[in-house]
Formats: C-alpha cells, sequence, structure tokens
C-alpha cells in the first residue's frame, strides 16, 4: 500500500463556457489552456494524496517551503458565474504549489546534479523551476521553453508543493549551494523558495524586456511579489529612478527597501503627471504592467508614453489577466514604442543568474511578510482574494 501524505488539492468541475472550443493542446474533462472559461466551481482543501516515486531522471525533495502565488489564488477564486479567475493551463484535480525550496532525499536513476555534473545522491538543497518543458518540441527547440508545445507546470495541472514531498525532473532542478554563505537554516528555504517568482520578474524585465542601460528610468505598476522582485533587479542593473506605483503601504515600503527610489499611490496621485515630474518630462525606458488591472493600468502608460519627451519605450506585460487592452497604435509607431509579452521563467540562464544575484547581496527575503502552516493555506487562498496587507505568504512545513 502506498505511503500517504497531506497536501493541498484543488478540485474543480469542467464546465466549458457556450463559446470555449477545445484547442489542439487541451484535453477533455482533464486540462486547458483557457482555464477561466472552463473550469467552475473549485473547492480546496486538505486532502490524503500518495506519495510520489521518483522514475529515471527525476527526483523526489521534501519541500521545507512554498509561497503562496496569486495564480494560486486565482485558480480557486470564482468569479460570480462560478469559474476560476485564472486563464492559463490548468487541470485538475491537482495539488497547488509552485514557488518552492526543500531537500532532496531520493534520486531516481539517470538523475544529474547540474552543479556538479554528477548524480544526485540525496540531501541536496534545491529549488525547481515551475515549467515542465519537453526539451523535444519546436519552441523548446528554437530555445523558448517557457512555450513549450507540451508545456506541463507544477501546481497547475501536474501536482505541486504544497504537500510534504514532490518529484520533478532533473531538467528543472537548480542547486542552493551558492545562497549558503549568506543563508542558514530556515532561512536557505525561505530564499530558496523565492528564486521562481524572482526569475519570473527576471524573465519579464531582463529576457522579454530586454533590459536596460545604466541611466535608464523604469516604471514598475504593481507591488505584487513580481513587481517588487523586478525593483531588486532592475536597481541591481542600474536604473537612475526605479519608480514604484503602488497604493498598499506596506507593499510601497518593500519597494523601498528593494531598490524603489519613489512610490506613487495611484489612488491619490496623479500617476502620469509624477511619472512625467520624477523623470524630468522623459518618461521611463520601461514599464511593467505587473496589476493584472491592463484595461485600468495600460491607458495611463499609454498617456506616459505620448506626453513624454522620450523615444523608445517597452511595456512589458507580465500579471496574466482575461481582459483586451485598449491599445492605440499610433502612440507606438509616433513614440517608437513597443508591447511584449513574458510568460515564465525557464531558459537563458535566469535560474542560476537570479541564485548568483541573491547569492551576492540581493536579499529578497523582505517580499516575506507572513508564515504559515499546511493547514492554513486554504484559509489564506481566500483571505488574499480581498486582503493586500500581506506581500508573500509562505508555507513552512513541519
Amino acid at each position: 500500500m502506498a505511503e500517504k501524505m497531506r497536501a493541498v488539492v484543488l478540485r474543480a468541475e469542467w464546465a466549458p463556457k457556450p463559446d470555449f472550443k477545445l484547442g489542439a493542446k487541451d484535453i477533455e474533462f482533464k486540462q486547458t489552456y483557457l482555464g477561466s472559461k472552463v473550469w467552475r466551481n473549485p473547492v480546496v482543501a486538505v486532502e490524503e494524496v500518495d506519495v510520489p516515486e521518483p522514475g529515471p531522471g527525476e527526483v523526489l525533495i521534501e519541500v521545507k517551503a512554498c509561497g503562496i502565488c496569486g495564480s494560486d489564488v486565482h485558480m480557486a477564486q470564482p468569479d460570480d458565474d462560478g469559474y476560476i479567475w485564472y486563464p492559463g493551463l490548468t487541470g485538475f484535480p491537482a495539488v497547488l504549489g509552485h514557488e518552492f525550496a526543500g531537500k532532496i532525499v531520493k534520486a531516481g536513476p539517470g538523475a544529474i546534479n547540474k552543479r556538479t555534473n554528477k548524480p544526485f545522491v540525496g540531501g541536496e538543497d534545491v529549488c525547481a523551476e515551475e515549467m515542465l518543458w519537453c526539451g523535444r518540441c519546436q519552441p523548446c527547440a528554437d530555445g523558448y521553453p517557457n512555450h513549450c508545445e507540451r508545456l506541463d507546470e507544477i501546481g497547475f495541472n501536474v501536482n505541486g508543493a504544497f504537500a510534504k514531498y514532490i518529484v520533478v525532473p532533473d531538467r528543472v532542478v537548480w542547486s542552493l549551494d551558492p545562497l549558503k554563505d549568506v543563508y542558514k537554516g530556515e532561512d536557505l528555504y525561505l530564499a530558496g523558495s523565492l528564486v521562481e517568482p524572482t526569475c519570473v520578474a527576471y524573465n519579464a524585465v531582463v529576457q522579454r524586456g530586454g533590459g536596460i542601460k545604466p541611466g535608464d528610468n523604469v516604471v514598475i505598476c504593481g507591488g505584487g511579489p513580481v513587481g517588487l522582485a523586478a525593483c531588486a533587479i532592475l536597481k541591481r542593473m542600474g536604473a537612475a529612478r526605479v519608480i514604484l506605483s503602488e497604493p498598499e503601504a506596506g507593499r510601497a515600503e518593500i519597494g523601498r527597501k528593494l531598490g524603489a527610489d519613489f512610490v506613487i499611490n495611484p489612488l491619490k496621485e496623479d500617476f502620469v503627471q509624477r511619472v512625467l515630474e520624477l523623470t524630468d518630462g522623459y518618461g521611463a525606458k520601461l514599464y511593467l504592467e505587473a496589476t493584472g488591472l491592463p484595461t485600468v493600468v495600460y491607458p495611463l502608460i499609454e498617456q506616459c508614453i505620448w506626453e513624454g519627451r522620450g523615444l523608445n519605450s517597452t511595456v512589458v506585460v507580465v500579471a496574466r489577466a482575461d481582459a483586451k487592452m485598449p491599445v492605440t497604435g499610433e502612440v507606438l509607431q509616433v513614440r517608437r514604442a513597443q508591447i511584449v509579452g513574458a510568460q515564465g521563467h525557464s531558459g537563458e540562464g535566469t535560474f542560476p543568474r537570479v541564485i548568483e544575484a541573491m547569492a551576492t547581496g540581493m536579499n529578497m527575503l523582505p517580499l516575506i511578510t507572513k508564515k504559515i502552516t499546511l493547514d492554513e493555506v486554504p484559509e489564506n487562498l481566500v483571505m488574499l482574494r480581498t486582503d493586500r496587507n500581506e506581500c508573500k505568504i509562505t508555507c513552512v512545513m513541519d
């Protein structure tokens, strides 16, 4: 009989909306790339599930810390018609959780540690990518693993890390050894659990947004963990002014700790006026949309670009939202601006670069404002629907 463990499981009903058409990569009654149009009446509970066993090229990780992501909240959050908020790849039932770190307790045959280029033996402290790319399809072969044709995602359509153990393939596992000179004990795993969301920010502003040159100005819209991580990354890259737009005081303060030079409260100040004042009328080289409210935020960004004196702005859309942005092509054309989308965090050396940055002074621990137990995950998923006082809530395993 299989050994059991407790895990946070999300279940929902397959109930496609009338306008939904099964896509080539959808699997009826199992998974879809358009979650908010299919899954209805989500229910989250702590359940007993089987402890997984690693196969060839896989490792079994004992989870030590796992953070709650906004996507976890939105997968578990029904709209007025009962459909989940999250618009992306989903397949239920599934154990939630993808921002995690832990210790390898067992390795399957042929599982290799990239840091040593030798087999895993157990006892290694690691974190992992959430994107399970296949490495064989055209996007993977072209170097775009975040857009894999056979993509699975930990905690979205395969079992995640709000559990005692998780099995993942070795290709997405990264050593935390570089962090050990800076972080000890529980802090090592807390820092390790922040690698994934920090990599989402890195992919957005560096890989997709093209990065910046020292002396450029940047505007970050949204003080969630990804937006705040972007503050730290861009300041470290040499931004002259990191401007954070965030109304919640606690998150604004974390932004200042992580590198924001100025904070705008868009509910009390004129966003466009303040951005132009702070940049001597030029606006920013890079704008990050990390709020998930593009219909509200994008027009303000566009106004900054139109009224600003600078050219060549890039708008990076990283927050997920089932909404259409009201884009004025003339603004992009005249101001030589562009919009790019960012998904995921895999490939292009993102994970090892973020780990090395964290090992040499980029401290992301201020993101964590609350630690909880596994049993408290479901209630905190509900609380985070409306409460923005906390930033990153992290489950610390017993």
